[in-house]
């Protein structure tokens, strides 16, 4: 991505007293991406850095009142993590009434990534249950209330003349995403093993300050549509804005399923892993290491996609963002398949190598460039151009309510004598083939909608 200088020079003259609250009318990309992807890549990092030990650290580290250790049985540490992270992505409605109602999305996150920061100094330094509740607490707060807006400032920072640009934008965010979550999820579990509880969460801490940092410094780069305030908002909930609200709900509510699926790879994934042989590609695994294939394959699979995957099926087929959803839905039930093969061998006695799960992640991985990058792009365009967060909300709470689901569903299943209703495979065969019945529902669905995309108004360049 170049970004040109005389762009660069405009947009430093009209943001010399304030933020820019429309973007220029160019074709290049804009200056701002570059602090956009530089605090993405970072916040992933503490997040998912801190998200890929928590169920390690409740079943092993976690302390009692009197200091002594005291851990969670597995099926408590997986609901914690499930409602929490239910919790970050239910608080995305809250940061889009905030971001759009009241403060305006930068501020919104500059705010929020201080609670953010101080939600990981709880875990750095209190590892009772209190410390978890309340750490996890202000890390959902901050982490869900920020979500919405940094997603949508992504497409805010595009006019009409270089919404072409947006799309490889999203992808290279995605890329920032997950070079984050990459490293924090191969070192994190490492920090945790030998360091302990201080250092797993700790350095996560540190990047989520830098984050805050590298957002805050790109302020007079950066495109801030003011927010629509409260008469303003609810005056655009005519009846054809209210149906067209439905409509794109009616779509978030059938990706809810893909992501009772995919999170399950943070907690039961993690915890198959424990019973299958470590030994891998020469290196012994921790059982939460083999999240880290997930993001690298994001890395690798991204351009492949876009400029082969894409391209090849689009000669056959058009591909519209409904499309690309719909066939990621079914790759994701197909990639339950794999734990519901390595269960079986568990069950029978055997002890699986952990390389499998690389095999699951695969599937898993290549489903979430179909669901999960385009839901963003779906979110964002199909959005009232004063409505970005909100719409964003809905998308994020799509995640909140998969989690829910998978929360409820391990509730269910625990028996009072700490067994399963849903033992071994079964329980992996009933996600699966809950995913094929949304997917086979959501075809209609997709036919029904009609698309209509909504980009920014472009500022008039000054001479």
């Amino acid at each position: 991505m170049t970004i040109d200088q005389g762009l660069w020079s405009r947009y430093t003259i009209m943001a010399s007293s304030k933020n820019l609250n429309a973007p220029l009318s160019t074709t290049k990309m804009p200056p701002s991406v570059p602090y956009i992807l530089a605090n993405e890549g970072a916040e992933r990092f503490a997040f998912y850095g801190m998200s890929s030990i928590l169920v390690v650290f409740m079943t092993g580290y976690l302390l009692g009142p009197n200091g002594t250790l005291k851990p969670m049985a597995d099926e408590r540490a997986t609901a914690w993590f499930h409602w929490f992270t239910a919790a970050v992505y239910f608080m995305s409605i809250v940061g889009a009434l905030v971001s759009d109602l009241w403060l305006g999305k930068f501020k919104t996150i500059i705010w929020f990534s201080v609670v953010y920061c101080l939600g990981f100094v709880v875990l750095t330094l209190d590892h009772t249950r209190l410390g978890l509740a309340l750490g996890m607490a202000l890390v959902a707060t901050g982490a869900g209330v920020i979500k919405p807006c940094v997603s949508a400032n992504v497409g805010d920072q595009f006019g009409s003349s270089n919404k072409h640009l947006i799309e490889k934008v999203y992808s290279w965010f995605y890329f920032a995403i997950n070079v984050g979550a990459a490293v924090s999820m191969w070192f994190c579990p490492i920090l945790l093993d030998k360091y302990g509880p201080k250092a797993g969460f700790g350095v996560p801490a540190g990047f989520m300050i830098v984050a805050t940092i590298a957002y805050w410094l790109g302020r007079r780069k950066m495109v801030d549509i003011p927010p629509a305030g409260p008469r303003a908002w609810l005056s655009m909930f005519d009846r054809q804005q209210s149906v067209n609200l439905a409509k794109i709900a009616i779509i978030f509510l059938f990706l809810s399923m893909f992501f009772a699926l995919y999170y399950q790879s943070q907690s039961a994934w993690v915890l198959q892993a424990e019973k299958m042989e470590l030994r891998w590609l020469w290196i012994t695994w921790l059982p939460a290491q083999m999240q880290v294939a997930n993001s690298i394959l994001v890395v690798v699979m991204i351009p492949l996609f876009a400029y082969v995957v894409y391209p090849a099926i689009n000669k056959l087929w058009s591909l519209t963002l409904l499309r690309k959803m719909e066939i990621g839905m079914f790759v994701t039930a197909a990639s339950f398949l794999v734990p519901i093969w390595i269960e079986t061998q568990i069950q029978q006695g055997g002890r699986p190598s952990i390389g499998w799960q690389f095999v699951a992640y695969i599937f898993l991985t290549a489903a979430e460039l179909m669901v999960s990058i385009t839901s963003l792009e779906f979110a964002y365009t199909q959005a009232p151009n004063k409505m970005k967060s909100l719409i964003q909300a809905l998308n994020l709470l799509s995640i909140s309510l998969g989690n829910i689901i998978a929360a409820v569903v391990n509730m269910a299943i625990a028996n009072p004598d700490g067994t399963s209703k849903l033992p071994g495979a079964s329980y992996y065969w009933f996600f699966a083939i809950a995913m094929v019945v949304t997917s086979v529902f959501f075809i209609p669905v997709a036919l029904w909608y009609k698309p209509k995309d909504h980009i920014q108004d472009e500022a008039s360049t000054p001479a």
